[in-house]
């Protein structure tokens, strides 16, 4: 297990910095690692910082203390991080801006919706949202939502599809046939 996680670990580092825009923000927080342990909290919420530097979700204000829990850090640090955010034009425009999404996936069988999960072979390839689509499509199947995880952010990427219904055999084998996909979980 270890060595998978350090292998992980490796390729996520590796990833990130061909992230052109977040190299920039690493080296902006460069000397400041509990400063961008929030960062990654708040952009992975989808979090933004308000103009009188206070942590938003959407228009609600969102206490520095369950920030600094979740990025392990102390709320301190998170006012620190966004004063400095506020400071710098670029992550400004960054990190005020950015919204939350209402994620389907765990309340999609409550919907009567369908779940699929894929793996790519290499999400930083273009054309697996095409790909899948197409297959669905195929099927006759509607899109409901589709949220994929960062190549740059998240070490083991995957595209969430949300269904306009639970999907079976055929399409599942469809899409496990496509080049890109290296694997497809149904819930």
């Amino acid at each position: 297990m270890r060595v998978i996680i350090a292998r992980m670990t490796s390729k996520q580092v590796e990833k990130l910095e061909k992230a052109e825009w977040w190299g920039r923000i690493q080296e902006a927080f460069r000397e400041y690692p509990a400063q961008l342990q929030v960062i990654r909290t708040i952009f992975k919420y989808g979090l933004r910082v308000g103009e009188n530097g206070k942590i938003m979700c959407g228009n609600i204000k969102v206490p520095s203390i369950q920030v600094a829990k979740e990025a392990g850090v102390d709320r301190r640090t998170v006012e620190t991080t966004a004063r400095s955010i506020l400071s710098d034009e670029r992550l400004k425009a960054i990190f005020s801006n950015l919204e939350p999404v209402p994620y389907l996936k765990n309340v999609a069988q409550y919907l009567g919706l369908g779940v699929i999960e894929i793996t790519a072979k290499d999400a930083t390839k273009p054309g697996i949202i095409h790909e899948v689509s197409g297959v669905l499509s195929k099927f006759k199947i509607s899109v409901r939502q589709a949220v994929t995880d960062d190549p740059y952010l998240v070490a083991l990427p995957k595209l969430t599809i949300v269904t306009d219904r639970p999907v079976k055999g055929r399409v599942i084998e469809a899409l496990r046939n496509l080049h890109s996909v290296q694997s497809v979980v149904v819930y």
